[in-house]
């Protein structure tokens, strides 16, 4: 425990040693990030090890102003000449930079961090040897081709894990620190009708935690059951008709009503919900949160990619835009304050990442809302990409379950389903009860009308 207390403490120096060292270069202000982490990654195919991965890598990022001049530097090489290379390397790119009077660090009074426990690290994801995590993704294939007879071949299986340790610090006086740790487990099994028609699906489990990882015969069995219910796949006729969206694909939808809340689409208009703040939006059912607070939550951090606290924000409330998500770049663009939603790698300007943003759920299970449909099409995966930002327009590829007097009657493939975000958020019929968080994006069975399914 000593040693990694002093890995810590190391990297925290060398942060604050980058910037003071880009202070006396010239430096107006600067900001530097350091990050180490771990993984490790093994893919499994019928039960033989196709690829394995376990690295290690720590390394450095600087961001400096000259004025109203800016430029970013990066490396791997931590020694004090490399450390020092790095930092008159940027301060010689800002000077000649083109100026950009919305640049610079946050207002002093914005940093800060928060303090309470968040769960984000956990020893346990890096503990086991390389061999039973090998055996974990193994034990989820075999749980998925043992399940049933039809279940003949497989995509492959993986096991991955990682941990990480990320520093900021800036020339206002902010410094900060955490750890976070990840792990997971997916299997996509291959199912073959009597015709030799194949089809295939997944399925995975993400945690923090081993001890909040669902178990490989899980993972596996749920993965078999999605393959084999693809089997003796049609196409349906073209037609609107009521669409249910599982978690998976609702949580696609919820991701598009990210890219539109991102303050870098409102400055450049380039997305449908520019300009309006404040007003109506979605139905008055719909309420969107981002909350980088959630303890152990996969969007949560202490402070955001500026060093300015997380937060939870309310982006729309009973349909009604509220907020959108801002670092401080965007937020000086619009006249507003930045919602602690800055995302910061080792290079580049901070963009713009969500913390767990989520839809707030209803009080029907997915079965409950398929009961009360006549005819309609729940949609359980999305192919290609298909959304216009700017207006709004969403048509992509899909496959999923006919809906027939409440019942799921028979699979679908090859149909595209088509409409616009604004109209499908306003026209949410249900939304289930079912959140479950399983990244930092989460949306419940959504219930939509008047959607157009185009198929035969």
């Amino acid at each position: 425990m000593a040693s990694t207390t002093a890995v810590q403490v190391n990297l925290k120096e060398l942060a604050q040693q980058v910037v003071r060292r880009a202070t006396e270069l010239g430096a107006t202000q600067a900001e530097s990030v350091v990050s180490e982490g771990s993984e490790f990654g093994a893919q499994l195919r019928l039960g033989q090890v196709e690829t394995l991965k376990e690295a290690g890598a720590r390394a450095l990022g600087v961001r400096v102003f000259v004025g109203q001049h800016a430029a970013n530097t990066t490396t791997s090489d931590l020694s004090p000449e490399g450390v020092e290379h790095l930092v008159k390397g940027a301060i010689e790119l800002a000077r000649i930079t083109s100026e950009d009077p919305m640049g610079g660090l946050p207002a002093a009074d914005e940093l800060g961090q928060r303090t309470e426990e968040l769960d984000l690290y956990y020893e346990d994801v890096y503990s086991l040897p390389n061999e039973e995590r090998i055996a974990m993704a193994r034990r989820a294939e075999k749980a998925a081709l043992d399940f049933d007879p039809r279940l003949t071949n497989s995509d492959g299986s993986s096991f991955d894990a990682s941990i990480g340790h990320k520093v900021l610090a800036n020339s206002l006086g902010f410094v900060g620190e955490y750890r976070s740790s990840y792990c997971s487990i997916s299997v996509a099994p291959i199912a073959t009708d009597e015709a030799g028609n194949m089809q295939r699906d997944y399925w995975y489990s993400v945690a923090r935690t081993l001890g909040k990882l669902d178990s490989p015969e899980e993972v596996g069995r749920i993965a078999a059951e999605r393959t084999l219910r693809r089997l003796g796949a049609r196409r349906v006729k073209t037609q609107k008709a009521p669409i249910v969206f599982d978690r998976q694909t609702s949580g696609a939808l919820l991701d598009h009503i990210f890219d539109a809340v991102n303050g870098d689409s409102i400055y450049r208009h380039a997305s449908f919900l520019a300009g309006k703040l404040g007003q109506p939006i979605f139905g008055k059912n719909v309420t969107i949160v981002d909350d980088g607070t959630r303890r152990g939550g996969f969007g949560t951090r202490p402070f955001d990619g500026e060093g300015v606290p997380t937060r939870r924000t309310t982006v729309v409330e009973q349909g009604e835009l509220k907020s959108y998500l801002l670092n401080t770049y965007t937020a000086k663009k619009l006249g507003l304050k930045t919602t602690g939603n800055a995302s910061r790698g080792l290079a580049g300007t901070p963009g713009i990442g969500n913390g767990n943003f989520y839809l707030e759920p209803g009080a029907k299970s997915q079965e409950e809302i398929i009961k009360g449909i006549k005819q309609g099409l729940l949609v359980t995966e999305f192919l290609g990409f298909g959304v216009n930002l700017v207006t709004g327009d969403f048509s992509r590829g899909a496959s999923g379950m006919w809906i027939e007097n409440g019942e799921l009657a028979y699979p679908v493939e090859e149909i595209t389903v088509a409409g616009n975000l604004g109209e499908m958020f306003a026209n949410i019929a249900e939304m289930g009860s079912d959140l479950v968080w399983r990244g930092s994006i989460a949306c419940p069975t959504l219930h939509i009308e008047g959607m157009t399914i185009a198929g035969e």
